[in-house]
Parts: C-alpha cells; sequence; structure tokens
C-alpha cells in the first residue's frame, strides 16, 4: 500500500531545505557523466567530495551541493544531495536502497536506436522500486533527460517519449551530457518540479514533510500493473 508522499527535508534552524535527488537510468546512458559535469563546474567552496562506489561496468556517485545559482527559496538555502544508481539489472538493490527518501526523479535516456528496450526497462524498474517503498510513481517529482542527442542516428524525442510512455507535460530536456548541453537545465527543473511541493517551507514541519499537492503523473505502462510488468520484464542485453 503506498504512504502519504513526502517531500524535501527542511532544517528551521539552519533555514535549509534538502533535496534528495536520484540520477536514474539504463547503464552507460550518462547518469554519471550529468553529475561529474555537475561536480566539476560547481564552486569548490558549495560542493562535497565526489563519492564513488565502483561496479564491473560503471560507477555509482553521489555528492552534496549548494547551488548558488539557484538563489534562496522563500528565504531558505536549497542544498542538494545528489546520487546516481548502477544501471545493470544485477544491482537492483543497490538502486533499492539509493531510491530510499528521494525526492526527485531525473530519468537519463540512452537516444540510441539499440539502446531503446534498455530504457524502457529501466524506466518500468524504477516504477517499480518505488511501490515497493510505498512511494507512488505517479506523485514523485520527474524530469526526462534525452541525452547523446549530438551522436548520428539517434531517436526523435517524439518516439522515445511514446516508447516510453510519457506524458506530454511531463519536464523533458535534450542533454549531450559529456559537454554540458542540457545538464543544468535539467537539474534546474528537476528542483522546480520538487519545490512545487513544498510550499512555504517556513510552515512546514522540522524534518520530512508532506507534499501539499495531491496531484499525479500518468503510469509509464497504463493498463498493467507494475507487478505484471516485473513478471515479464525480460533482462538487458549484456554490455560490451
Amino acid at each position: 500500500m503506498s504512504q502519504a508522499l513526502t517531500m524535501a527535508t527542511i532544517h528551521h534552524g539552519r533555514k535549509e531545505v534538502l533535496l534528495k535527488l536520484v540520477y536514474y537510468g539504463p547503464g552507460l546512458g550518462g547518469k554519471t557523466t550529468n553529475l561529474e559535469h555537475i561536480h566539476r563546474h560547481s564552486r569548490p567552496e558549495y560542493r562535497g567530495k565526489l563519492l564513488s562506489l565502483t561496479t564491473e561496468s560503471e560507477r555509482t556517485i553521489f555528492f552534496d551541493l549548494l547551488p548558488v545559482h539557484l538563489g534562496k527559496f522563500m528565504g531558505y538555502t536549497i542544498r542538494l544531495h545528489l546520487c546516481t544508481v548502477p544501471g545493470q539489472i544485477a544491482y537492483d538493490d543497490t538502486r533499492r536502497v539509493i531510491l530510499r527518501n528521494v525526492d526527485g526523479v531525473v530519468f537519463v535516456v540512452d537516444s540510441q536506436p539499440d539502446a531503446l528496450e534498455a530504457n524502457i526497462q529501466s524506466m518500468q524498474n524504477l516504477e517499480i522500486n518505488l511501490e515497493r517503498q510505498g512511494m507512488e510513481f505517479s506523485r514523485v517529482p520527474m524530469v526526462v533527460q534525452y541525452n547523446k542527442r549530438d551522436l548520428e542516428g539517434v531517436l526523435p524525442t517524439a518516439t522515445l517519449r511514446r516508447e516510453l510512455g510519457l506524458p506530454r507535460d511531463l519536464k523533458e530536456h535534450e542533454a549531450v551530457a559529456r559537454t554540458g548541453q542540457g545538464v543544468f537545465d535539467t537539474l534546474k527543473s528537476v528542483v522546480r518540479e520538487c519545490l512545487r511541493l513544498v510550499g512555504d517551507p517556513s510552515r512546514a514541519a522540522e524534518g520530512r514533510t508532506p507534499s501539499i499537492l495531491p496531484g499525479r503523473r500518468a503510469s509509464s505502462f497504463p493498463g498493467a500493473s507494475p507487478r505484471a510488468a516485473e513478471q515479464t520484464q525480460r533482462p538487458p542485453k549484456p554490455e560490451p
């Protein structure tokens, strides 16, 4: 059974809003590249140490950030805890741990045709893992980033949106994470989506605070339950 959505952590003594943002998506799609760019181009005095957990094919990284370019929110400082999840299906337990108490998700789509099935499976896996923790996929703030748009032969964003079952009102950005194109635009969008649920932080309780908005977003696989999708989910093709 899904629990009431809680969003953000409020610290009144420090006048701070803490948001945990998770970058999700298929393996080698650009999640780590996004965070490395953000870390590299943030002022050293406002960013934490870049911590890394290395798996066989990619790294899971996380760090804290005070993004001064976002300014203050109703007199409160915004602090971000940014994380990636491992894209390989073998590390699903790690994904679920990282998703605990998530406030917003950036889903990084690999725009290459060969990655389409992996994108779909990863989106379905995100919904399943949120449900397992009692969180409703349709209520968690999410922004989609279509990455690798500089490569030849990438799928049109309209095709990717249709195949992933994304509603048109979902915020989305085209990006080339390796050069930084679209990286900070994506970050700003997901922060804005999270703050919409916070309302006036001065009126919120200390700690985790309930969302002020009841709205839901369409499922990424309408007509089927996450459990059914989980049972039919095929393992992704091995990556070279």
